[in-house]
């Protein structure tokens, strides 16, 4: 014990002095300032910009990183990234655009003679900073960085100023008409004379005729006329009412206003609004942007999907500027952010272009995704994958397979009004789901779709760029339609819509041809369909997200040609992180101590001194148990009860009654601070022979996510050391009920698939006592019906069963007896039926029939009302 303690003190007295020693971040302090800039076509109009300079805050010179805030948000909205930046040694300037926050001005959405103007004045200011680098007079060592209408900006400036060395644009747009008004076909041919190119067209030429994505832009100008803050409407209330151009308008200029008007009353483009923002658009000035640039695009964005991303690389790499690309899991969309794993993407890229670290430049990849790697075993968490590639494929992919599709043609109309709409993606909401709107409020009204579907799949199949498919369209005049792909499986009710997104399309039949066939773009996703699975192509007349033709018409669909081509690329690869290492070892691990434990164990078969043996046919015995917690306060108090074989026990009560705990303490995983348990006469301590009698599920299923459930289960079973012919995983595997889904990687089970997985778990070598917390938890009713029967016939064989449940009803219909707890004690024990015959005697009954469980247990522990 000294020797114990010795190193337990050199491991505390170590650990502080790391802690002092252990630099902490540099203190960071940002100063407020108002720059005054000149813009403008005639650089006539003057505006104050409300920024705030962070210098590096180790002193000296380094370079500086502007960063912009996407619409709706100001300065304030990137402070603490900018102070996370400025910690790793940069100065740091950020600053509410024109319109926005506290600065003068109007929205000009990063017009060259407005927005880019005022940008190219701060790196003027800046330049003149003594804490900013230069690379020349005039000419600081610069990167900028920003997501959406900050990630524009960015492109916008590094193309017109050569200034800018380095640029990480995310989640924006290429071409700003093309991501309003988008047509995802190429042009149609007339009268079905053949498919025309499955190559998808570029960003821009279809915008004349596209679709307008009514509620994203509806969403965009809704904001620059809800700017103010509440200070700021408080002023403008003092000053008297809003004119009938502020309440119109906000904060835009008028012209873009009035564009807006235009286009939302008539749901066209009209060549004003495409030239108004087309101006503002990178892809029209890509060429000239010589600043290494890493483009970030999230993967569930709707209103900027991955093709402009897309476009914005091909147009910038064409004119040899270093460009790197990464599909992240977020987007306008929602989705995790990877804020992290972001950050550290834009760290080592201007590590690498600001600071001229060489080594940084492998940090980043040409081509990095974003995958789910399923849940962390030990931490629960979702992990995420990022396998790579040395070159970026494109849209096009590496390869492409070949999926046939099949289904008759078939009539769909085009309602009066529009109304009611299909739904794919619901802007705005996204974040609010987690991400998960797409697949989680996707519907096709019936009369307005066409599906067509694949067989299942007999191989994964990873479709990672976008998709095309050629389909025939009869009927009269133009045709605005909606493609959308979805992975279907038959284990889950509602099919899943990739990157939940939707293609528009707009097909014009020629007067007396009666048909035209287009090539359909579907949005670019990376996205893994299983083995088993189906591919369905959805082609509907409505979205609720764009606006529709309100006249009536109606039209046949068919598929031009049966194949859909899914690009795929072969040179992603996830690199060597995996699952930990200690994921691995811990079996063997595992193995090792049990072994070990068995040996010492058997040299304590027989009692110590002073203490009486058990009774051997008592599955389990409890004795005045007692846990406190840290505080003092008692989690368990002197609980006693018996088990006896064959019983179905219920332990009951509210949360907090100590009964998780006590299940922990059955199966030695926490030590008690008094009283005893006993299974089968031998006291549990932790790693006790006797706990191989004994299964359990307590807290939650855990498995390695990336393994079959079958593989899960046995790999479980080698850790116990036991034989696997003593595991009896057929009787566990027909318990669980999973079918083919148990040769599926975990990840993609439901949670009532994990559930019973873990059920079987606890199953396996048939143990004499099963211990199960809240076993019916994330199970349907029909499969709560199976559950209890299973429990029955476990018991009747002399095994005893033993349930943690808050569901009475369930409990009654199963258990034989029930233990009821409240605030660590028992309150009562015994057979459910005496209870309910107790109940009876004294007059507790619900709705004047006979009592329920759930009538005795709340006069048990106090709580009824």
């Amino acid at each position: 014990m000294k020797r114990v303690a010795a190193l337990v003190a050199a491991l505390v007295l170590i650990g502080v002095t790391t802690w002092l020693v252990w630099p902490s971040d540099p203190d960071v302090r940002g100063q407020d300032q108002k720059i005054t800039v000149v813009d403008g076509p005639a650089d006539d109009q003057r505006v104050e910009l409300d920024a705030t300079f962070f210098p590096p805050p180790d002193g000296g010179k380094a370079p500086v990183v502007l960063l912009a805030h996407g619409f709706g948000g100001s300065k304030q909205s990137m402070r603490q990234q900018a102070i996370r930046i400025a910690q790793d040694g940069y100065a740091v300037l950020t600053w509410s655009a024109r319109g926005f926050g506290r600065s003068t001005g109007e929205i000009a959405l990063n017009s060259p003679d407005y927005e880019v103007k005022d940008v190219k004045q701060l790196i003027d200011w800046l330049a003149k900073r003594p804490e900013v680098q230069l690379d020349a007079a005039g000419d600081p060592r610069v990167g900028i960085a920003g997501g959406s209408y900050g990630g524009a900006i960015a492109l916008m400036t590094a193309a017109y100023d050569q200034r800018v060395d380095a640029i990480v644009p995310q989640i924006t747009w290429a071409d700003l008409a093309d991501a309003l008004f988008p047509n995802n076909a190429a042009a149609p041919a007339a009268g079905g004379q053949g498919a025309q190119s499955a190559a998808a067209p570029a960003l821009g030429q279809s915008v004349q005729s596209g679709v307008f994505k009514r509620m994203w832009a509806g969403i965009f100008f809704g904001q620059g006329v809800s700017l103010d803050s509440f200070a700021q409407q408080a002023e403008r209330q003092a000053a008297g009412p809003m004119t009938a151009d502020q309440a119109r308008c906000g904060r835009f200029m008028p012209a873009i206003c009035d564009i807006y008007q235009q286009v939302a009353t008539t749901g066209k483009p009209t060549p004003e609004a495409v030239a108004l923002l087309r101006k503002s658009s990178p892809i029209t000035v890509a060429g000239q942007i010589k600043a290494p640039t890493l483009l970030i695009q999230g993967q569930r964005d709707s209103l900027f999907p991955l093709g402009h991303a897309d476009a914005n690389a091909k147009a910038i790499a064409a004119a040899g500027t270093p460009v790197s690309l990464a599909w992240f899991d977020g987007g306008h969309d929602g989705g995790n952010g990877e804020a992290d794993w972001v950050f550290d993407q834009s760290a080592a890229w201007f590590a690498r272009y600001l600071k001229g670290d060489e080594s940084a430049g492998t940090a980043v990849s040409a081509f990095t995704v974003t995958r789910d790697g399923g849940r962390d075993p030990g931490t629960r968490q979702r992990i995420r994958l990022h396998p790579e590639a040395g070159s970026y494929p494109g849209l096009a992919g590496t390869g492409t397979t070949s999926v046939e599709l099949s289904g008759p043609e078939q009539n769909i109309v085009n309602p009066p009004g529009g109304a009611p709409a299909s739904i794919s993606t619901v802007p705005g909401i996204g974040g609010l789901l987690g991400g998960q709107s797409a697949g989680g409020v996707s519907i096709d009204m019936p009369g307005q779709s066409a599906a067509f579907e694949s067989r299942p799949l007999t191989a994964p199949l990873q479709l990672t760029g976008s998709a095309t498919a050629t389909i025939k369209v009869s009927g009269k005049g133009e045709a605005t339609l909606f493609a959308k792909l979805y992975d279907v499986a038959d284990s889950v009710q509602l099919p899943a819509l990739t990157g939940g997104q939707v293609s528009p399309i707009r097909v014009t039949i020629p007067e007396g041809a009666g048909s035209a066939q287009a090539t359909i773009t579907l949005p670019a996703v990376d996205y893994r369909f299983a083995a088993g699975h189906r591919l369905r192509l959805v082609v509907t007349t409505t979205d609720m997200g764009f606006a529709t033709p309100a006249e009536p018409a109606a039209y046949q669909v068919s598929l031009a040609a049966p194949a859909l081509a899914v690009p795929t690329v072969g040179t992603l690869a996830a690199p060597p992180t995996g699952v930990a290492w200690w994921v691995w070892a811990m079996p063997l691990a595992a193995v090792v101590i049990a072994a070990g434990l068995v040996v010492t164990g058997r040299t304590r078969a027989r009692p110590e001194s002073g203490e009486s043996a058990g009774d051997p046919d008592v599955p389990l015995e409890i004795s005045g148990l007692t846990k406190a917690y840290r505080n003092g306060e008692l989690a368990v108090d002197g609980l006693s009860f018996r088990v006896e074989r064959g019983q179905v026990l219920g332990l009951l009560g509210p949360n907090g009654a100590g009964k998780t705990t006590t299940m922990r303490m059955m199966m030695g995983l926490i030590r008690p601070d008094g009283g005893e348990i006993r299974i089968f006469g031998d006291r549990v301590t932790p790693g006790a022979p006797v706990l191989s009698r004994l299964g359990s599920f307590v807290e939650g299923p855990g498995f390695l996510p990336h393994l079959s459930g079958r593989d899960n289960l046995e790999l479980y079973w080698a850790a116990t050391g036991r034989p696997a012919a003593d595991a009896r995983f057929d009787e566990a595997l027909e318990i669980a009920g999973l079918g083919k889904a148990l040769e599926r990687a975990v990840r993609t089970y439901s949670q009532g698939m994990r559930q019973r997985l873990a059920i079987a778990q606890a199953m396996l070598g048939l143990p004499d006592l099963l211990v199960l917390d809240e076993p019916t938890n994330g199970l349907d009713p029909p499969q709560i019906r199976e559950m209890r029967e299973v429990l029955k016939r476990y018991a009747d064989d002399g095994r005893t069963v033993i349930v943690s449940s808050h569901m009475l009803a369930e409990v009654e219909q199963t258990c034989s007896h029930v233990v009821v707890m409240h605030r660590g004690k028992l309150v009562s024990t015994g057979p459910v039926s005496s209870l309910l015959s107790s109940a009876s005697a004294t007059g507790t009954a619900a709705n004047g029939h006979g009592p329920r469980l759930e009538d005795v247990f709340l006069d048990l522990i106090g709580d009824r009302s």
